[in-house]
């Protein structure tokens, strides 16, 4: 999949559910599913992603969810 595919497909998916993305939020998201899939195994990516997800459904600010979660995988590895 290209680069541009995906912001579409990012896009087509967050309008799906009523969401917005902002600028840096899909390489923020696929960089912590990196870490997590490196520093845990591969299926911690997807969980670890839901679980930002979640975060950020309570309130809490993307990038500070992001931090907390690196630190838990940085913590781990």
């Amino acid at each position: 999949m290209e680069p541009s595919e995906l912001d579409d497909w990012a896009a087509e998916a967050a309008e799906a559910v009523g969401v917005g993305l902002q600028p840096g939020d899909i390489a923020a998201v696929l960089d912590l599913a990196r870490d997590a899939a490196h520093g845990i195994a591969r299926p911690a990516a997807p969980l670890t992603t839901f679980i930002a997800g979640m975060a950020v459904g309570r309130g809490q600010p993307l990038a500070e969810a992001l931090a907390a979660l690196n630190a838990a995988i940085e913590k781990r590895s």
